[in-house]
């Protein structure tokens, strides 16, 4: 949702003041109703979909909202971001769509509502009063999770989420969560002719009204969007590859293999060291807050190959890893969920006591392997998945300046990751796949890709996240998706003879950033990092020996793994010179 060129537009009535930054694209007022809308959405109910195709998005939700009242947003379905006020009833309502593909973010306080499509662009905010905790967050996660934003008062709505907003307080619940329904009768041919419908028809939507390329990593989602996308349009598909020069990185290869068997109108571009130096900084501004995703710059040089080539929307194959279960770590924590299932007693008494706490049996390689592995599958989930977090990794004490640490809470992040993942009624893996549509998906792909677009002038669309495969993947049994350790069954199966044997057959990777590679090779892109993060040093958030042997010992060491946390704090750093840079902890 973006700003409004004309300015803010203020409804008034007794009581109640409502700021409005809104959209562009479609806003109506009419009588004491005003309804701003943004993005892509469709609804259920043809009349009002009718109306949409007729006179725009705004006066749908303006029906719909007339006719459903406060359930309305269960009624509509895409991506989209939208506020109705009612001044004589001086109530105003917010939402937007499952995975907040269109942001809304908003501040309330003493009547007033106000709010816009980026945290830095709500009405009155104070660019430099950041939110400690917001940075703490930043730091554990890499991007910020919603509903915190880096600003101080500024909130921002989870996926599947709405807000009511009075005179006197503003309640925000959420209008759809996922409910896995692994009951599935029908026989595994009917179920796959049934998804490659969806997918046709998830493809078919985005592709209405103009002629979108494809983002084409080589892995099976991208591939299945680019195929699926000639397919609907009866044209080769505009694909849009990147690659990389450096050893592991690059999947140049297999966007090749599905191009060329989907005879595909193939583009590449390769990104080098040079393109980071010249790009970070205006990457690291251009978002909201700061974004610590680093396929962020991938993706912003792919969409801008897009754009040079006159394409001005690009469809993204992001959704199918988390929709059908095709991460590692889904097979992963399988491993270790199979511990829970020894008997109690032979776990405690026997197993546990001779592995745990114990320093004599580590010498011996295979027993040392067994005791990380009974350790590990002790922690309860959501907490293990994090066993690898970079900050608890190389210490909070040893990263952060004492006075930042004690005025922030280290274990805000955890309690959040629980009451997340607790949410979810299902198995461990569609608890995870749901856990991961929040934070791998709304908080830090989509944005990712949204913003990388945005910055290169050109929208994107997710057609694997359509509401209806979603509602499809709910029903799918848990074995479908990960069978046994076998990552997306069902998804590379009903896909046989469509994609390539050598795409179903692929590793996922995708955009991944040789970072830690070049930093240890490139002058100028080693020297952006060094200083960038001794100018965070000096805001009195990281302790200067830390960035002393991070950058020293540390990334001499093993470039590679400490190359993640590099790069987020110089994000951070850049983030913080363009749009706060008078901020010291302390002083806000």
């Amino acid at each position: 949702m973006q700003p409004a060129g004309a300015g803010p537009l203020r409804p008034v009535a007794p009581g109640i003041g409502v700021e409005l930054l809104g959209a562009a694209a479609s806003m109506v007022c009419e009588g004491s109703v005003v309804v701003i809308c943004d993005g892509r959405p469709w609804f259920a109910e043809e009349s009002v979909q009718r109306l949409a195709t007729a006179e725009g998005n705004a006066r749908a939700w303006k029906r719909l909202w007339e006719e459903r009242g406060a359930d309305f947003l269960r009624h509509a379905a895409g991506s989209f971001a939208v506020v109705i006020v009612d001044v004589q009833a001086r109530t105003a309502h917010l939402g937007c769509d499952r995975f907040a593909i269109e942001p809304l973010c908003y501040a309330f306080g003493d009547g007033r509502l106000r709010f816009a499509g980026r945290a830095d662009a709500v009405p009155g905010i104070d660019a430099d009063t950041l939110d400690h905790q917001a940075l703490y967050d930043y730091l554990f996660f890499h991007v910020i999770p919603a509903p915190r934003t880096i600003f101080r008062g500024v909130r921002r709505l989870p996926g599947g989420h709405a807000a009511q907003a009075t005179t006197a307080r503003l309640e925000v619940r959420a209008y759809w969560t996922p409910h896995f329904e692994a009951g599935r009768t029908a026989s595994f041919a009917a179920l796959e002719e049934q998804f490659r419908s969806l997918l046709r028809t998830a493809v078919r939507r985005q592709a209405a009204a103009d002629t979108p390329g494809a983002f084409l990593s080589g892995g099976t989602d991208s591939s299945t969007v680019a195929g699926m996308l000639g397919e609907v349009t009866g044209a080769p598909p505009r694909t849009y590859s990147i690659g990389f020069q450096a050893e592991g990185y690059d999947e140049i290869e297999y966007a090749r293999v599905t191009a060329r068997h989907f005879k595909a109108d193939h583009h590449e571009y390769y990104v080098t060291p040079q393109d980071l130096v010249d790009s970070i900084p205006a990457i690291a501004r251009h978002y909201d807050q700061p974004f610590g995703n680093s396929s962020a710059l991938p993706a912003y040089y792919c969409c801008r190959l897009a754009r040079t080539d006159g394409i001005r929307r690009l469809l993204a194959g992001d959704g199918g890893d988390e929709l059908f279960g095709g991460n590692t770590r889904y097979a992963t924590q399988r491993i270790f969920q199979a511990y829970g299932f020894l008997p109690q007693a032979l776990r405690r008494r026997l197993i546990e006591p001779a592995l745990v706490g114990t320093s004599w049996p580590k010498a011996i390689p295979i027993v040392r392997k067994a005791a990380r592995y009974v350790e590990q599958a002790r922690i309860p989930m959501p907490d293990r998945m994090h066993t690898y977090n970079l900050l608890d990794w190389l210490g909070p004490d040893q990263v952060l300046e004492a006075d930042f640490r004690a005025g922030v809470d280290l274990e805000e992040p955890r309690r959040q990751q629980r009451e997340i993942y607790a949410a979810v009624d299902a198995s461990q893996l569609n608890a995870m796949l749901a856990y991961d549509w929040k934070y791998t998906l709304a908080d830090s792909d989509l944005p990712k890709v949204c913003g990388a677009a945005s910055l290169a002038g050109i929208e994107v669309s997710f057609p694997l996240l359509d509401d209806d495969l979603v509602d499809f993947s709910l029903s799918l049994p848990d074995s479908y998706k990960v069978y046994g350790f076998k990552l997306r069954h069902f998804f590379k199966e009903a896909l046989k003879g469509f994609l390539p044997d050598a795409t179903l057959r692929k590793k996922k990777h995708g955009f991944g950033l040789p970072f830690g590679v070049w930093l240890s090779r490139h002058g100028a892109l080693k020297e952006l990092a060094r200083a960038s993060l001794h100018d965070l040093a000096r805001r009195g958030l990281v302790r200067p020996a830390f960035v002393d042997e991070l950058i020293g010992r540390r990334m001499e060491d093993h470039a590679k793994f400490y190359g993640e946390m590099i790069w987020i704090l110089m994000m951070l750093e850049q983030w913080l010179s363009s749009r706060a840079p008078s901020f010291r902890v302390g002083r806000t």
